[in-house]
Parts: structure tokens; sequence; C-alpha cells
């Protein structure tokens, strides 16, 4: 069994065809409460690319999380072939663990062609390059002397290099009067490979990592012990560009709202020239420890 992250991640990505649209993902015996959002999104946009002709990448994905995900136990991905029109592709994925439906995603595959104009907004802000900026573990390394072991532990296994761009805060004092907003560099901890497919799935499996940091950066430190439950309740995705998830991108977030127990946040990902690649909005449940 590889022991690299990257490696890891692909083989989380493949998934087994169990019959002509159903497939099987390995959920990872992890510590936490609950299979991670990003993977079962992954897992199930792989689920719908394979039961299309590859010839139309995904442009827009929209799911729900409905239940929690158990660690350890097998998730079972059903595709529903919704439509194969001449331009674009609509596949539904379910997904059952245990019997009982975990989450849903309908996205919509688009054939590529030129369209009559162009234009994107510029990047919100300037930011240093990301190798001029410490990783997560530098930074509490820093902060702390050392990495408690759990963190170790969750380093050695992060298939994703992050490097936030404004220092962390560690107080309340500092948290107070933040902004939402978030920057975060990106990109695989080593090569995945050349299947557009396989990038697309782990920057959706990324996209959940640090999105709702935006909405927790008002409230308290991003690191240390959380004052409040966390949970996914859906998420969208826009895919605009073709890219790579071993490159660095740059994931530009914000929350524009939270109110009655719920976080709204909204992320941009650019890659290093600034071109806009995915766009992506997800709403988070709050409830206090």
């Amino acid at each position: 069994m590889t022991t690299n992250p990257a490696e890891r991640l692909v083989d989380l990505l493949d998934l087994e065809r169990i019959e002509l649209d159903i497939f099987r993902g390995r959920s990872p015996q992890e510590s936490l409460q609950r299979v991670f959002g990003g993977q079962v999104a992954g897992q199930a946009l792989v689920a719908a690319a394979r039961t299309t002709d590859g010839d139309r990448p995904v442009h827009s994905l929209h799911a729900y999380f409905l239940r929690p995900g158990r660690p350890g136990v097998p998730i079972v991905y059903q595709v529903e072939r919704v439509r194969d029109g001449r331009s674009f592709t609509t596949r539904r994925v379910t997904a059952v663990q245990q019997g009982r439906t975990i989450f849903n995603l309908t996205a919509s595959f688009h054939q590529p062609e030129e369209g009559p104009f162009e234009h994107q907004l510029p990047p919100a802000r300037k930011v240093p390059a990301p190798e001029s900026l410490p990783t997560v573990a530098e930074e509490i390394r820093g902060h702390l002397g050392a990495l408690p072991e759990q963190l170790e532990r969750m380093a050695r296994r992060q298939p994703f290099d992050i490097r936030y761009v404004d220092r962390l805060r560690w107080t309340p004092e500092e948290v107070k009067d933040a902004e939402p907003r978030s920057a975060v560099w990106m990109r695989a901890v080593g090569p995945l490979g050349d299947d557009p497919v396989v990038h697309t799935c782990a920057l959706t499996y990324a996209s959940d990592m640090t999105l709702l940091d935006a909405v927790r950066l008002p409230v308290e430190p991003l690191w240390g012990p959380r004052s409040f439950d966390i949970a996914s309740l859906d998420h969208a995705m826009w895919f605009h560009r073709p890219f790579r998830a071993d490159e660095w991108f740059l994931y530009d977030q914000e929350s524009p709202i939270a109110t009655g127990g719920r976080g709204l946040a909204r992320g941009r990902i650019y890659d290093l020239e600034g071109r806009l690649l995915v766009s992506v909005v997800q709403e988070g449940l709050f409830r206090a420890l």
C-alpha cells in the first residue's frame, strides 16, 4: 500500500464498478466523527463521470449533505442517467451507506465550444507567492514549538499542501473584528497523473477543506479547541477552465452572512496567472458545543 498522500488520494477516487451505473468507494478509517464531505463529493463526481463518454468535462455540480457518513464503511454510489443531449449531459448520483442515503449530487457536463465573447473580474487582491508562505504545519510548529501528535498524523496523511495568505490568529483578541475572509494557496503534495477527471475530482475534494474558515474567522481562531460543531449542508461548483490540481491554485474565500445557525461561504479559485478556474458556494451548519 502506498504511503504517498497524493497517490492515496488517487486511489481513494478510483471507484470499484459493481454494476453498470453502481460504484463502490472506500472510506478510510479515520479518527474523525464523520466522513470528510470533500471525499464523498469527489467520489460521487467520479461515479457520474464514469457513466459519460469522457469527451464532455463537468461544468457544474450541485450537492446536498444529508447525513454524516461513517469512517471505515464503504459508500455505494448509484448513478441516474438523467439526460444525454447534443451539448449537455446530466447525471444524478445518490450516495448510500448501510442502506441510508447520506449525500446526493447532480452534475452537468458540457461539450467544449467556442463562445462569442470572454471576460472575468480580476482577483480581489494581490497576494504573496505560495513558496514565500509557510505551510500550515510550519505555522503551528512556530507557535506551539511542535505539532501535537494528532496533528502530526494528520499532516503526514494530508494530500494537499495548504498555505494561508494571512497569518493564523491564535487568540480571541486577534480574532476580534476580523473580516469574514480567508485565502489559501493549495496544490496536491505529489503528481496526480494526466487524467483530467482525477484533477477535477481532486479539486472537488479540496474545495471542502477550508471554505467554512471564512465563516469562523470573526468568531474563533481556526486552530485549537473549537466552540462549534460544524457540518457542511450543501455545495455547488462551477468549472470555468481546465486546470491541474497538482499545480498551485489560490482559493479566495469570503462569508457574506451567518445567521440562524447557518453560515454561507463562497470561494473563487485562480491559477498563478490570476485566471479564474472554479467558483464555489457552500452553506454550513454551526452549533455551539
